[in-house]
Order: structure tokens, then sequence, then C-alpha cells
């Protein structure tokens, strides 16, 4: 199979809520893992998700965990994820993963001539999306 990058999100306590809203826009097989189901049944975050798999058709990996009450958890602005390509759908994720969030810029036509926009959802989770102009 060879090596694979993948967005691993780190949440405070809501990354099931986060997963299943993910897998309800992008669709896919969902797994979901809690501290207890790896064997950490005595710990306070037993029922916490410990590690999560989002894989789509579309070829999208996405991980999540919550982060345990021993570890500093400290939301940041230094990462987005991006979803680019020539495919239409990628219209309707935006709209999706805008609901209950905020849309920092609206998808729209940019200088290098495809849709860009940014969005922060409602878990603060930052969304980069391009959607390349398709050729005539």
């Amino acid at each position: 199979m060879g090596s694979r990058l993948n967005p691993y999100i780190a949440f405070d306590g809501d990354a099931r809520q986060a997963m299943e809203f993910y897998h309800e826009v992008l669709g896919g097989e969902l797994e979901l893992g809690t501290f207890a189901d790896f064997g950490s049944t005595e710990m306070p975050d037993a029922d916490k998700i410990m590690h999560a798999t989002l894989t789509t058709s579309d070829g999208f990996t996405l991980m999540a965990w919550d982060v345990p009450e021993r570890v500093p958890f400290n939301p940041g602005t230094n990462v987005a994820l991006y979803l680019g390509g020539d495919d239409a759908g990628l219209r309707g994720y935006f709209e999706k993963l805008s609901a209950g969030g905020t849309v920092a810029m609206p998808l729209k036509q940019q200088l290098w001539g495809d849709e860009a926009g940014t969005l922060v959802d409602k878990f603060g989770i930052t969304w980069m999306f391009n959607i390349t102009r398709q050729q005539s």
C-alpha cells in the first residue's frame, strides 16, 4: 500500500458528533472506537473517542480523537482541511459543512479562474475549497 498522510483532528469531547456530521456530509464508512473499546475501561475518558476513521468513496480519509483530560487541549488556527478538484459535488460539501458554522470566504470564482472558498464548521475546523475550472 505505501505511505499515506491523513489529517487527524483533535477534539475536546465531541469527536463522535463531529465525525458523524462529516459522515453525513461526505458519506463513506465511519469507524469509531472509544478508549474503553481499546481496553481503557477504568479511565475517566472511557466513553470518549480514542480513534475514529472516516473513509469515503471519493478517496478521502479523515481521522479524529478526543483529547483525554490528562493531555493539554489547545485548539488553534494553524491547520485547515483542504478539498479540491473538478467535482461539482464539492459545492454541496461546502454548503453542508457551513451549516451551523461561519463562511469566511464565500465560494466564488477567483483571479486564477477556479472557484474557491473557506469556512469554519460548527466544530471550529477550518475547511478550504478549490473547485478547478472546467476547460471547454
